[in-house]
């Protein structure tokens, strides 16, 4: 059982393997380390396949190169975070303006 994340070398090395398999009409297994955009990415080869062109390929990479580099993650986050302050906008125009009852830290 591995307890700590991949690193970038192990994550590259994953998804070749994975890209390889999806090319050439196989699958993806669970629990990879990639993220859901870039799975999505490779399905969506998978799901092409034997018309795996050069435009889906080069999408999977540069959405493998969204996870390297963060841009996924911080994209989630900000998702996260809009979600999170709807609901509060929610929450103090349904108590007539109050706070009260919110998690700590989302109080002013």
């Amino acid at each position: 059982m591995r307890l700590d994340h991949p690193d970038d070398d192990e994550q590259r090395a994953i998804f070749e393997e994975l890209l390889a398999s999806v090319s050439t009409g196989g699958g993806i297994y669970s629990c990879n380390g990639l993220d859901m955009e870039t799975e999505e990415a490779l399905w969506a080869i998978a799901r092409a396949y034997p018309a795996v062109t050069d435009d889906l390929v080069a999408a999977a990479r540069a959405a493998f190169a969204g996870q390297l580099d963060g841009s996924h993650a911080a994209a989630r986050r900000a998702a996260l975070v809009r979600k999170f302050d709807e609901l509060n906008r929610r929450r103090a125009a349904d108590a007539g303006g109050s706070r009260e009852g919110l998690p700590p830290g989302s109080r002013d």
